[in-house]
């Protein structure tokens, strides 16, 4: 038993010692992404939401379950495919009465609407690690198109676990109002911005 412990204690440490290493041979240059098909990992994907607090405070939520797939290829951006689902009762703000009263028909009526849909259309870049993805947005029933400015931020090898993965972080801005979310409008912002932080693992 102690054995046991002293060998998963060496592996942590181990571990730990080589992750720089590992790290260093990752890339924050796009030109580096290996091309492939790729699914997001759900414990590091994240969309974070804010909106005007009747001109009081920005108010600040989550969205933790988010699953995605993306097919790229970084020699052929026009191909890229990028598919999201967003479990609409993963909303969070650490206040459970308000999370009732988001998914409630006042808001996200999660029990009509369970999901939210993002399917990219095209992809442009704008700079060396940025781009304009553009795509469909389908929220509380309603589609509409949506841009997304889109960060590359690297590719490669996670420390962790080895695995290869590609991150980017990304924002863009809605009205809630076109997607049929009107309580409280306009004192409540209508406006809501999402900022999405997005790992994906290679699947092939």
């Amino acid at each position: 038993m102690r054995q046991t412990s002293k060998l998963a204690a060496f592996g942590l440490a181990a571990a730990v010692l080589l992750a720089p290493a590992a790290w260093a041979q990752s890339s924050p240059s796009p030109a580096d992404v290996k091309a492939g098909s790729f699914a997001a990992d759900p414990g590091h994907t994240k969309v974070t939401w804010s909106i005007n607090h009747f001109g009081f405070s920005t108010y600040v939520g989550q969205f933790n379950g988010v699953a995605a797939t993306l097919k790229l290829d970084p020699k052929a951006l026009a191909n890229t495919s990028l598919e999201a689902t967003i479990q609409t009762a993963s909303v969070g703000t650490f206040n459970p009465a308000l999370d009732n009263h988001l998914k409630s028909p006042d808001f996200l009526d999660v029990a009509k609407f369970p999901t939210a849909t993002f399917k990219a259309t095209s992809v442009k870049t704008t700079g060396e690690r940025t781009a304009d993805i553009t795509g469909d947005l389908t929220l509380h029933g309603v589609t509409k198109p949506v841009v997304i400015q889109a960060t590359f931020n690297r590719g490669g090898a996670n420390p962790a676990d080895k695995t290869y993965r590609l991150g980017f972080a990304g924002k863009t801005v809605i009205k809630r109002t076109e997607f049929g979310i009107k309580s409280y409008a306009p004192a409540l912002g209508d406006e809501v911005t999402l900022e999405i932080e997005a790992e994906f693992k290679v699947t092939s």
